[in-house]
């Protein structure tokens, strides 16, 4: 068990020492964190493991499986990032976010381990969830790629299979210019002669090739497994290879958490023969999955959903969601974003579904200021009222204020603006 010293930092402590230290120039690769790994003996890991890649639906397939497993009795770990409201939420066991003394040790015998190896702070982030999950004892561990695949610190891990959700363009600067390329890395995560589960209907060739380069298992959403819409609004037929499964739909709502929900239950599907799901556990787990700022619905006067969709595919699947509520005489967006993003293409899909913007810039130094983003909204025609704020939190009472019969308010453009809003 991982041992927490009441005299070396605390959580806060350690994630700006963190931050302190986190390399100017970053060495792409992964032999760093391998090295610390192997000394911490954090590989190969026990269990089950699945690796998570692609643009958008990461957070949303893991907390399907985790919920899944949790109703089939099962011990599961979970990695995400970024988290919204608390760095704790990073780590789950059981669906309980780890603690601080979990973490604060872990970090302790990164510490030591790493000698003077340069590690970034998500990188330690990762070797920490790793050590934590070691000392539990679980049956899964659900793992989350923080960006691209490739190069990415979760790539360390030689996963039991492999499952890339719908690719899209975002970090640019990182992954590249065209789904292509994009694709290219986050097919960093298959393993040879190993499953890989992929949710987007139209996948790269630069997916495809690779995986059949490496003589893996193809399951493509649309191909070798798809579904069905039933015609009562609470269930769906999920067809798996030759079954066709008739269950409750999850309780993620908005456009694309089908498409989730199906490559999860494929996932599950090809690990029975390791661990064994009923279909009342599943039906049980697609009623109890949670996951915050994924579409989020907040009853209220007014009423408000939370998305912190950020990039133009998960914009476009707002936008789509959004008209699929119908019409609404009142609609508000309260929206922050970073700079780095490709906001004109984000807010584009989006500009008729509202009556008003209010609009807040974000703090640090890839914060987009509202003025820019007010700008932007000017290039693309937009003739609705624009609200200028000082900070999120100021725009959502204003909005909240002066719209309180409103028929919605919506909160989205990043991670950073859900979290100051929820």
């Amino acid at each position: 068990m991982l041992e927490f010293s009441p005299g070396s930092r605390n959580l806060a402590q350690w994630l700006d020492y963190q931050l302190q230290i986190h390399p100017q120039e970053v060495e792409l690769g992964l032999a760093r964190v391998a090295q610390v790994a192997e000394a911490l003996e954090l590989l190969p890991v026990p269990g089950v493991s699945v690796v998570v890649a692609g643009t958008n639906g990461k957070g949303s397939s893991v907390a399907l499986l985790e919920a899944i497993y949790r109703a089939a009795g099962y011990r599961v770990g979970s990695y995400t990032s970024p988290h919204i409201h608390d760095y704790r939420e990073r780590v789950r066991i059981d669906g309980v976010w780890a603690s601080q003394s979990q973490f604060c040790a872990a970090f302790d015998a990164i510490e030591q381990a790493r000698g003077d190896i340069p590690l970034t702070f998500f990188e330690f982030g990762t070797l920490a969830a790793l050590l934590i999950m070691k000392a539990e004892n679980l049956d899964l561990l659900l793992l989350e790629v923080g960006l691209g695949g490739r190069l990415d610190a979760v790539n360390i891990v030689d996963g039991s299979l492999a499952l890339i959700t719908q690719i899209d363009l975002d970090h640019r600067d990182w992954l590249g210019n065209t789904r292509e390329t994009v694709g290219k890395e986050k097919a960093g995560i298959m393993r040879a002669g190993r499953p890989v589960v992929c949710a987007d209907r139209d996948p790269p060739d630069s997916v495809i090739n690779r995986l059949r380069e490496l003589g893996a298992e193809e399951l493509v959403l649309g191909r070798q497994f798809d579904f069905d819409i039933s015609p009562s609004a609470n269930n769906w037929q999920v067809h798996l290879g030759g079954n066709t499964l008739q269950l409750p739909r999850p309780a993620l709502t908005g456009t694309g958490q089908l498409d989730n929900a199906a490559a999860a239950l494929q996932v599950v599907d090809l690990l029975q023969p390791q661990l064994l799901v009923s279909v009342v556990e599943l039906s049980k787990g697609l009623r109890q999955v949670e996951l915050a700022g994924r579409f989020e619905y907040q009853p209220g006067d007014p009423p408000v959903i939370f998305d912190v969709a950020h990039n133009p595919h998960a914009c476009r699947a707002l936008a789509a969601s959004l008209a699929q509520m119908g019409p609404m005489d009142n609609c508000y967006a309260i929206l922050g974003m970073l700079a780095d993003k490709d906001i004109a293409a984000c807010l584009e899909p989006l500009l008729g579904l509202f009556d008003g913007w209010y609009l807040a810039p974000l703090e640090g130094v890839r914060g987009a200021s509202a003025s820019e983003l007010q700008s932007v909204l000017m290039e693309l025609s937009c003739d609705k009222p624009v609200v200028i704020c000082d900070s999120v939190q100021e725009a959502f009472g204003k909005a909240k204020d002066r719209i309180p019969h409103a028929d919605l308010l919506v909160v989205f453009g990043s991670f950073h603006t859900v979290a100051a809003a929820r």
